[in-house]
């Protein structure tokens, strides 16, 4: 099988040649430059409505090349398919067509299956590359993981990053290999039925090696603003063709590297007041192109708590699902007795809202948020369990720390952190694991790159006043924020494997084995089966209860006690124990510290009241 992407960007092989094209508005005029043994050459493109473009029989699949704008700037495709010499070298042609997919004939795996796990490539492994985390899919199929997600592999400046600052959005990045390296990635996993989502990002580019603001200013509006300036123009004067690039943009990558689903970075920094929102633009022509024939799952990260942008596969212009990043805060907060920052809004009865974000999705649907100093949130009590995606660690909540510390050092108490974690990989809501979570890893993962010198002093700088207000570092965050910049801060996010050896390390995995293997046989059948489900909010701040009924008229159901103290727990025993915690046994109407118990309760037992 062969997948190949077709689209009026870039360079596309072709049998009479390699087609370049380019949308330059602001550029006089645009030259090809070829560069081989010989040296480069230059040759013209013809121009007309701000597009140039050039059929070159000379060129080939591994011909490397750059445009010449204005006869002065040299600059790679910014819809390069490979870019190996970094994002300020030249771009390589790319033949789709070459690389074997094999007679595999993969559909995907359906959204209420999913146990997604979070990597970044280039910690994941000693190598960090495409290649070293085929060796790791083995691990991932035994712990019980559907589906893997990458972090944004974009083409970014330098050697190292999260790749939220990719400037070349349809090149992988050379640092992790090839883009028959990731194919090779992708294919291995599909053989082992696991699949692979992709983050990108489309509410900026980067701000090194990024020149479309001189030949295509029209990418961004100052109309609208972000936290990294003017917005992406996608709803202004020349918005047609930048719709146009990002929609092909997911398009490729779910045709030509066969991923199966993209999550959206920050949706709420995407400002488009279009007739049709380039978010439904992209899920509309997703649902008609590959997930018209295969599963194709669209995640939003949306901190607006938008439920009308969810709802898919009623609404075909809709995501499936958005990270909730209210269900982490309060478990946080359960967790840690961290209440400053946005963790503020959860202080008060934490429990009671987990038992929400569980039941109903959010759990600010509109009510004030003080540390926002507005509403916040909508009405989801409409959606599917499925429409939330939930977690206890990502790159996010560990890496944008001050000192990036993962869970398993923040908190000493392992009971209140396995009840947490049974919380997460038994609900309903799809769950999401961050590399090295299932051993407790404890490598710290703060933000890095490999800027240059004088935009890295900037990113040092902003880093260090941004945590200046932080008790624990105040009047010392520069000392002990870690460089961003620096190799070092990179090397400390790898993962360490060796660590799987340690007895405690070994207990923690085959806990999260147990758990989502239980998951995997009880839970998963049921969750296309609920119809409906809420919570009944304890007196404190720290239990509460939450039911999911079924259309087959059995109930799943979650008492939990996260609190250093006990807890009555009435209606807790009704139906087959499911799991529960070791200390959860003790009583029959009251739950210790740190306990809980799932139950399911059978039809047959429905004249027992579940409510108590």
């Amino acid at each position: 099988m062969r997948r190949v992407h077709v689209m009026p960007f870039g360079a596309q092989v072709t049998p009479a040649g390699v087609h370049f094209q380019l949308w330059a508005p602001a550029a006089r005029s645009v030259e090809l430059v070829l560069y081989g043994s010989g040296g480069a050459i230059a040759q013209p493109m013809s121009g007309g409505a701000g597009w140039f473009e050039r059929l070159e029989t000379a060129a080939a699949a591994g011909s490397r090349y750059r445009f010449r704008i204005d006869g002065e700037l040299e600059v790679a495709d910014p819809a390069s398919r490979c870019n190996a010499e970094d994002a300020d070298g030249p771009s390589s042609v790319i033949d789709p067509a070459s690389f074997d997919w094999g007679p595999q004939v993969w559909t995907g795996r359906p959204w209420h299956e999913a146990v997604i796990y979070e990597i970044h490539v280039g910690t994941f492994t000693p190598a960090g590359t495409f290649r070293a985390v085929i060796e790791r899919l083995d691990h991932l199929v035994a712990l019980g993981i559907t589906l893997l997600e990458l972090m944004p592999l974009a083409d970014f400046p330098g050697r190292r990053g999260w790749g939220y600052d990719g400037v070349l959005p349809f090149a992988p990045d050379s640092a992790y290999g090839t883009p028959d390296d990731l194919k090779a990635l992708i294919r291995a996993a599909h053989e082992r039925h696991l699949g692979v989502l992709l983050d990108v990002v489309y509410n900026h580019l980067g701000p090194e090696a990024n020149y479309l603001p001189r030949y295509a200013p029209q990418f961004l509006t100052a109309n609208h603003h972000t936290p990294w300036g003017d917005a992406m123009n996608f709803d202004a004067a020349g918005s047609t063709e930048v719709r146009q690039f990002f929609v092909h943009n997911a398009l490729y990558w779910l045709e030509e590297f066969a991923f199966d689903g993209l999550r959206v970075d920050a949706v709420h920094a995407i400002h488009d007041q279009s007739d049709v929102h380039i978010l439904t633009a992209i899920a509309q022509a997703v649902r008609a192109g590959p997930g018209a024939t295969r599963h194709v799952h669209l995640i939003a990260e949306n901190a607006a708590n938008e439920a009308q942008r969810l709802g898919y596969p009623q609404l075909i212009d809709r995501f499936d699902a958005q990270w909730n990043d209210d269900f982490h805060h309060c478990l946080h907060v359960l967790l840690t007795g961290e209440t400053d920052g946005y963790y503020e809004d959860f202080s008060q009865r934490p429990a009671n809202q987990l038992a929400r974000a569980l039941a109903e999705g959010f759990a600010f649907q509109g009510e004030y948020s003080q540390h926002e100093k507005r509403a916040r949130g909508t009405v989801s009590t409409h959606l599917p369990p499925t429409a939330f995606v939930n977690f206890l660690q990502n790159h996010d909540q560990i890496g944008n720390r001050p000192l990036g510390e993962r869970l398993t050092s923040l908190v000493a108490n392992s009971a209140a952190l396995n009840a947490a974690i049974a919380i997460l990989l038994l609900a309903p809501p799809i769950p999401l694991l961050f590399m090295g979570e299932e051993w407790g890893a404890r490598e710290a993962f703060t933000y890095f790159c490999d800027f240059k010198p004088e935009l890295a002093a900037k990113v040092r700088a902003g880093r260090e006043q941004e945590f200046a207000g932080f008790a624990r570092l105040r009047g010392s965050a520069g000392a002990l924020v870690p460089d961003a910049a620096a190799d070092s801060t990179f090397e400390s996010a790898r993962l360490y494997w060796g660590q799987l050896v340690d007895p405690r390390s070994a207990t923690t995995l085959a806990y999260y084995q147990q758990l989502l293997a239980l998951r995997h046989h009880e839970i998963m059948p049921r969750i296309p089966l609920i119809r409906a489900s809420n919570y009944v909010a304890g007196g404190s701040s720290t239990a509460s209860r939450v039911i999911w009924k079924l259309e087959d008229r059995s109930n799943l159901l979650l008492v939990f006690n996260l609190s250093a103290h006990r807890m009555p727990a009435p209606g807790r025993n009704y139906g087959r124990i499911l799991y529960a915690t070791e200390q959860a046994e003790a009583l029959p109407n009251a739950l210790e510290p740190w306990s809980l118990v799932w139950r399911l309760q059978e039809p047959a037992d429905e004249q027992r009241d579940i409510n108590g």
